[in-house]
């Protein structure tokens, strides 16, 4: 049924404005242009609001000379531009311009294309944009961010828990509350420190730089993470005193619920929810999403702790049930409204890794709902077997009370025979015999352990989910304007050596899509000049579906390697077989994995 509901969505849906994660709309001048005049400007425009950074624009000349004036800015105020202003006097050739900047879910990107004054140069000023990310940067900032999810759904979810369940002894999950803020703090300052290199590109001694930090605490994602480490000093507050109160008064539960919301808030408002269509239903839709996954996962995480330390009472687990039941109906509704508001069409549920990940996660969520009913079973059966169990230590109670009246003397105010009095501690044992009841609480503690590790799995998908272009964004990029700017090219280098010769050969594709391209091609010596060679060669094969190799037939154009058209028929991971030959009798071979996309 929720599936049905998503798909339903979806197709009702229709394309709206474009969602999260900026793409490149348009530029001007256009990429490939050739102008008769030299532009006095050079403006993009992007599918959101982005933000800028200190290197947000490069311009480089035909001589790979940095052209560009002052710092960039946004055009005629519109956040979703950026211009940067260039000299009156240009040199004939092509121009490259290099650009990153930061979306307003907090996701850099970046990017490159040409245009040319007078005409296209014989060899332009070829450069990579590089990585989005430092590796080294990007695994560990991603490492936190694993991590604040997870431990935000502990920390919420067991003091959901410990509200609505009511426990018989609250203090065993206090380490696990503590556990909980600890991991959320650590893991935020982290983010935080580690926030500029990332927007950046650079390497994890960034974070060593004190301007680099001030500057992330001007910007959205910073100000959001600051909020949350102030929103977690009033968490410890409240746990602190809860400490000291055997219950916790509707005061306390109140301030916990609007901290709890506030944390929630730190993720939406700098996340996919923040851009796009519908923010403020999506903002509201995201904080529900999240603080039902947390009841749902961290409360699944504290009721295994309390099985695992000893027994508990059905009633617990019972009220639990219910939560997890409210939770994943929260989980549903707002997950399809997600799931439309980030895809938009069919074909984005198939076509984009935005819809393939969401797909994942709905099989993983599926796990995660069937596991959920074994464990509703199961909690079924615990409270049916502690009712029975009950109700036979009141029968048996009842039997030694008429037992006892049945032994009294006839002589008023006799001492009753002491027989009786040794029925009582029978149905005292009749409570803590073993019986079904211990069956059934070993199968839900097995059941509940699948749940949690399931739910870490979700927890993951979701992170990577959340640094995904979503469907609806990808589809507008790829058709905004018919302009081919939005489409990067691929600029791979591939190192040589040969006799005595050494260098690299830099490949660029024009577009990293399936279907007709341009292919250009460059030589480079140990010391960075271009290398002549009296052949070059350049094919393409993709072993999983057998195809190829297919020539790309490069050509010689005084140094320049170029094939105007050539056509890569599909997408996927493409073999690209260079091979250089440097004299009569020195030649090689070397290759490198290229993807495509579709």
């Amino acid at each position: 049924m929720l599936l049905g509901a998503m798909l339903v969505l979806l197709v009702l849906g229709g394309a709206g404005p474009a969602s999260a994660h900026a793409a490149l709309r348009d530029t001007d001048p256009a990429d490939g242009a050739v102008l008769k005049t030299a532009p006095r400007s050079l403006t993009l425009t992007f599918t959101e609001s982005v933000g800028l950074l200190d290197d947000s624009l490069r311009v480089l000349d035909p001589d790979n000379r940095r052209v560009d004036e002052g710092e960039a800015r946004h055009a005629s105020g519109r956040s979703d531009t950026v211009q940067v202003s260039l000299p009156a006097k240009a040199t004939e050739g092509t121009y490259v311009v290099a650009w990153r900047v930061v979306s307003a879910d907090s996701h850099p990107v970046s990017g490159a294309f040409t245009y040319s004054v007078g005409k296209p140069s014989p060899t332009p000023a070829v450069i990579s944009t590089g990585p989005v990310e430092d590796p080294a940067t990007g695994s560990l900032y991603d490492l936190a961010r694993y991590l604040a999810y997870g431990a935000a759904a502990l920390l919420v979810g067991t003091a959901v828990f410990l509200a609505v369940c009511r426990p018989p002894e609250p203090g065993r999950l206090r380490r696990t509350l503590v556990i909980g803020w600890w991991t959320l703090l650590v893991s935020t300052v982290a983010l935080l420190l580690l926030r500029a290199p990332y927007e950046s590109g650079t390497g994890p001694a960034a974070v060593f730089d004190p301007s680099a930090l001030s500057r992330t605490l001007t910007t959205r994602p910073g100000q959001a993470l600051l909020a949350r480490l102030l929103l977690l000093l009033c968490a410890a507050v409240l746990l602190l005193r809860a400490r000291k109160q055997e219950r916790p008064t509707r005061v306390t539960l109140g301030e916990g619920a609007v901290v709890a919301v506030g944390l929630a808030l730190t993720w939406a408002s700098a996340e996919h929810a923040s851009a796009g269509i519908q923010v403020p239903v999506a903002m509201t839709s995201s904080v529900l999403h999240l603080l039902a996954t947390a009841a749902w996962l961290g409360g699944l995480t504290a009721l295994l702790t309390l099985l695992h330390r000893g027994p508990l009472p059905a009633l617990t687990v019972a009220r639990f049930s219910r939560l997890a039941f409210a939770s994943v109906i929260v989980l549903a509704v707002t997950g399809v409204y997600q799931s439309w508001r980030g895809l938009g069409s069919w074909n984005a549920l198939t076509g984009t890794p935005y819809g393939r990940i969401l797909l994942v996660k709905l099989a993983a969520v599926t796990l995660l709902l069937a596991a959920a009913g074994y464990s509703r079973r199961w909690t079924a059966r615990l409270v049916t077997a502690e009712t029975e169990k009950v109700k036979e230590a009141e029968v048996v109670v009842k039997e030694a009370e008429v037992a006892v009246k049945e032994r009294v003397p006839a002589q008023v105010g006799g001492p009753a025979e002491p027989e009786g009095r040794e029925d009582a501690p029978g149905a005292a044992k009749s409570l803590e015999a073993s019986g079904p009841e211990d069956a059934h609480r070993k199968a839900l503690r097995r059941s509940v352990l699948v749940e949690v590790a399931i739910s870490v799995v979700v927890l993951m998908i979701t992170t990577v989910l959340t640094n995904t272009l979503p469907g609806r964004a990808a589809a507008e990029a790829s058709t905004s304007s018919g302009s081919s700017a939005v489409t990067a090219a691929s600029v791979n280098d591939v190192p040589f050596e040969v006799g005595s010769a050494r260098g690299r050969v830099q490949v660029t594709l024009q577009s990293n899509r399936a279907g007709d391209n341009k292919v250009e091609a460059l030589v480079f010596g140990l010391d960075g000049s271009v290398a002549i060679v009296p052949e070059l060669r350049v094919t393409f094969t993709l072993p999983s579906q057998k195809i190829g190799p297919l020539d790309t037939r490069v050509t010689d154009r005084g140094g320049y390697w170029v094939a105007d058209s050539f056509n890569l028929p599909i997408a996927g991971t493409w073999d690209m077989k260079v091979t250089v030959r440097v004299s009569d009798v020195d030649q090689v071979s070397e290759t490198k994995k290229v993807r495509i996309e579709g």
